[in-house]
């Protein structure tokens, strides 16, 4: 079975000093007992700017390193602070450039997909909004393509928590290299159809504590199994309190989930 912990989970011992990187590894192997990990990028970046600074190669290598040792497949990089949209073309410059040197970084550290949003709050699809989207989407599908991994956004904030958008983007990248982290049922004022609209693309799955125990979760297992998907499933859940407990209810739950819909144990 294909299951992962998401880095994010770990957010609050992160933020307390009470882990970092190689311990969220550490964690992930020898206390859940799973072979892949969801990186994400709040763990090797300086978080104190408004566009995160990534850590320098050496230190990618590092984890690189710590990641073959353990025989720690990474399922997915998560990037935060390389979102396409912004009002602002500098920003957006900015934001493009920290795109690049994380589809870098997602190659040094051999991801098998990336996580990189459409944009951050609200605000109006507009035309020039959508090409831009697509335009890039498509360039950083074709990199991803020749580093060997897929790239694309998670429906959970801004324009990507709109399943009708998220499909009609897809479909215009129309790229072998593009797919969607489909974090399960989160959509824009409940949408129901949502996972079914954006399931052919979907190259990485996220459930959280209110997902893992759902009929509804169930349901998408079973429409991305009879679709073909071989991805992995993994569990995104920042606890507030008593983190490896919580996690490892979650894990159990996913897992439960996954039999119950048919996947081998």
């Amino acid at each position: 079975m294909k299951a992962s912990i998401g880095g994010f989970s770990f957010y609050q011992l992160l933020s307390e000093g009470e882990m970092d990187i190689f311990g969220y590894l550490e964690t992930v192997k020898f206390r859940y007992r799973l072979d892949a990990v969801d990186l994400w990028n709040g763990f090797f970046c300086d978080r104190n700017v408004p566009i995160w600074t990534l850590a320098d190669e050496d230190y990618l290598r590092k984890i690189r390193k710590a990641l073959d040792e353990k025989q720690l497949t990474v399922a997915n990089l998560a990037v935060d602070r390389a979102h396409l949209w912004d009002p602002d073309p500098e920003v957006r410059e900015q934001l493009h450039q920290n795109a690049l040197l994380h589809l870098r970084a997602a190659d040094i550290l051999g991801a098998k997909s990336v996580r990189i949003d459409t944009s951050r709050g609200p605000g109006a699809m507009t035309e020039e909004r959508f090409d831009y989207t697509v335009g890039r989407f498509r360039e950083y599908a074709q990199i991803a393509s020749d580093y060997g991994f897929t790239v694309g956004p998670e429906n959970h904030t801004g324009a990507s928590l709109n399943p009708y958008w998220m499909k009609l983007i897809a479909e215009e990248i129309d790229h072998p290299g593009y797919g969607i982290l489909l974090h399960i049922g989160r959509w824009e004022d409940g949408n129901q159809q949502g996972d079914l609209m954006v399931a052919p693309w979907v190259n990485h799955t996220h459930f959280d504590a209110r997902t893992v125990g759902s009929a509804k979760a169930e349901e998408t297992v079973k429409l991305l199994n009879n679709l073909g998907y071989t991805g992995y499933w993994a569990v995104e859940y920042n606890a507030p309190q008593n983190p490896y407990t919580e996690l490892g209810w979650a894990l159990g739950s996913m897992k439960r989930v996954l039999v119950s819909a048919g996947l081998t144990s």
